[in-house]
């Protein structure tokens, strides 16, 4: 699997004018501080479909042959990629079929249904999932979409950096959210690329910390049982193609209770007004929670992934 700079700046032109430029907001007038550093989010809960998802979506999309869309397309998605796949299938004007797992959210769930797309509840985490969306491409011969072991996928998701990167420069380190491994990896080999010396930061639920153990082995592992229940990030082993691609790039990543990315759900809402998910929620629960360590002065983003019902009461 290759990705390069190019790949990433090449994707951002590609995709402009069917993506939004989401806000780079400074996190200010709150209760009581994130951090010594200065925060900056990114506002990706803004963004078409609900996520950054939208972005590998739309170019893997942009990047498939018309005649190869003609039976549809498919994936296998904890909720965002889905949410991503069925708009770029809209886009297309071709039939969405999802595959999601049994841990779901059920707002998200109801929200593939309501805008039209076939959706099937299969297996009890993402992996479990993937295996029939494969089948289902195989017998129907649907175009397959990866949520993040594909160059193009990937390439979407780094032109976010890119923006970042625009409106501050200076900065010194950010957050990032890890599922399947694709946004880190788009991100960072943009980051890096343009800026070598920012510390690129990643963010695993204990009850499933595949990065975080593929490291620490020096080689791609499964998680023998995944018990997070944020399916987002909820994949149990990377592909050995996105993990080479980012082992190197990646500084730290740091290890989130579920109940940490709840509070930091809600307090993104009672804060700031902001709808994110538990993924969405990830970075701000590392700060919250003293997980990462940043000085006075120091320049930091948190992206804010995804939007979500779960910080809202009621």
């Amino acid at each position: 699997m290759k990705l390069e700079l190019k790949d990433i700046t090449d994707a951002r032109q590609r995709i402009a004018p069917l993506i939004r430029r989401t806000p780079l907001m400074e996190a200010t007038a709150l209760s009581e501080p994130l951090s010594e550093a200065q925060v900056w989010l990114k506002l990706e809960c803004l963004q078409a479909s609900g996520s950054f998802k939208a972005r590998g979506a739309t170019n893997k999309l942009l990047c498939t042959p018309r005649d190869a869309l003609a039976n549809g397309i498919v994936t296998a998605s904890g909720g965002n990629h889905a949410l991503a796949t069925v708009r770029a299938a809209s886009l297309a004007d071709v039939k969405a079929t999802i595959f999601v797992p049994e841990n779901v959210a059920p707002y998200k769930l109801q929200r593939l249904r309501a805008i039209g797309a076939t959706v099937e509840v299969v297996g009890s985490v993402w992996n479990e999932t993937n295996n029939h969306a494969l089948a289902f491409a195989e017998t129907t011969g649907a175009a397959y979409f990866h949520p993040f072991a594909d160059s193009a996928v990937m390439a979407g998701q780094g032109t976010l950096a890119l923006e970042i990167l625009d409106e501050r420069p200076d900065l010194d380190a950010i957050l990032i959210a890890i599922g399947g491994g694709g946004l880190i990896t788009g991100m960072s080999v943009a980051l890096k690329a343009l800026k070598p010396s920012i510390r690129i930061i990643g963010i695993e639920p204990t009850g499933c910390p595949t990065f975080h153990a593929s490291i620490t082995a020096g080689e791609v592992v499964s998680i023998p049982q995944v018990t997070t229940k944020v399916a987002t990030m909820a994949c149990g082993r990377t592909d050995d193609g996105v993990f080479a691609l980012s082992r190197d790039l990646i500084d730290e990543i740091v290890l989130l209770e579920d109940a940490e990315m709840e509070e930091g759900a809600k307090w993104l809402w009672s804060e700031l007004g902001l709808a994110a998910d538990l993924s969405g929620a990830a970075a701000i629960a590392a700060m919250r929670g003293g997980h990462v360590s940043l000085k006075e002065g120091e320049q930091l983003c948190a992206l804010v992934c995804g939007a979500g019902t779960e910080g809202i009461p009621g």
